[in-house]
């Protein structure tokens, strides 16, 4: 290829950067730059060296085999030594109030007709706000939530407890309380939560996967009805069971609980027992399944301590069951039979290992960080 700039130094030219080479007190790109044009110099008496010698000699990769060249042409020295910019300045479009002025449309209620807000949707209603009289990119948008880790698409279902109600924090504190109470055989804590299944069948068999091939699963399927999971839970035993039934009415919670106080803890004095407060957990769901006197024995061996209103996350029951649900049940399950034979497989592992719930949380940590739950007391 043709040369189409040609490196021709003065002799001023060339002192001035022998001298700069020879003192070797610049910037290592300066001083390199500065021996290429020194090399590359086809004035009279310059050696003129090829491209490629000048490329080997001083191990550099040139882009166009002079670097600097056009710059010394067109400006001189000077110009050919200075590094070339290697990213584009630009200029910023939201200062520190115009963020402000995002993040707090960010997260307002998106516009009528729209579900959420989206990085379009909110540069576009900058721009009509007059926030950003220049126009403004999604991109832009883009960076600034991101750098301040504000993610307003994205939405989570809460148990939000009202404030400064009593009623919530007695209930709380007294499941805490028993949380923290040493473990002893005669009285063992037990968790209790239900939840419930939908039954899916599959109308194709699935593809199994294969090297370089995921598995495949057709997206028509077949709903053969819903099923209910009993979980009781015994944190500091490291023991649970699970029992799937057809419903959740009064009687199938009472003929849990009596598996429970006939079974495992036949020899135990109380059974301390957390649950949520749902109106089939109560005494009287023991006396519509059994006798009178069947009811008042069972009833008489439980200690019920009821989790608050909008305080189920004190429940450590709902702790196993997101493990069960996560581990066992996020898939297809056609029919109760599978789904009981699943869950007793999983049962038993979890037993196996004798898992347990390390809870942490006290009362005392509680009105620390739910100081706002608590009433304020005037003396």
């Amino acid at each position: 290829m043709a040369k189409k700039f040609h490196v021709t130094l003065t002799p001023e030219e060339r002192a001035e950067l022998g001298a700069m080479v020879n003192a070797g007190k610049a910037a290592a790109r300066k001083l390199t730059h500065a021996r290429i044009l020194l090399k590359a110099d086809e004035a009279e008496g310059g050696p003129a060296w090829p491209d490629d010698d000048i490329a080997e000699a001083l191990g550099v990769r040139t882009v166009d085999g002079r670097p600097g060249a056009r710059a010394v042409v067109e400006q001189g020295t000077a110009a050919a030594l200075v590094p070339k910019p290697t990213a584009r300045a630009y200029e910023r479009k939201l200062d520190g109030a115009g963020e402000a002025r995002l993040f707090k449309l960010a997260c307002s209620a998106p516009p009528d007709g729209r579900k959420r807000w989206t990085l379009r949707l909110l540069a576009d209603r900058m721009v009509v706000l007059g926030h950003a009289e220049d126009g403004l990119s999604y991109e832009t948008v883009r960076r600034a939530l991101k750098k301040n880790a504000l993610k307003p698409w994205l939405k989570r279902m809460w148990c939000i407890p009202p404030d400064a109600d009593c009623e919530f924090v007695a209930a709380m504190e007294d499941v805490l309380e028993v949380y923290h109470r040493p473990k002893d055989p005669r009285r063992p804590q037990v968790c209790m939560d239900e939840a419930g299944k939908q039954l899916v069948g599959e109308i194709r068999a699935p593809i199994p996967a294969a090297p370089g091939r995921p598995a495949r699963y057709d997206s028509e399927y077949v709903r053969n009805g819903t099923a209910n999971l009993f979980v009781a839970f015994e944190p500091l035993g490291g023991w649970r069971r699970v029992e799937a039934t057809d419903g959740r009415r009064r009687t199938d919670w009472a003929w849990f609980v009596k598996d429970l106080v006939d079974g495992r803890y036949r020899d135990a004095d109380k059974v301390v027992l957390v649950m949520d407060n749902l109106n089939t957990h109560t005494a009287g769901s023991l006396y519509e399944a059994f006798e009178p006197d069947e009811a008042r024995r069972i009833a008489a061996k439980l200690e019920v301590h009821y989790t608050p209103k909008h305080g189920s996350w004190l429940n450590m029951a709902e702790i196993e069951l997101s493990v069960l649900s996560r581990q066992c049940l996020d898939r297809r399950i056609a029919d109760k039979a599978e789904l009981r034979s699943q869950v007793a497989a999983w049962q038993a592992e979890r037993n196996r290992k004798h898992c347990r719930t390390d809870w942490q949380f006290t009362a005392a940590d509680a009105r620390v960080k739910l100081k706002r739950l608590y009433p304020s007391v005037k003396m």
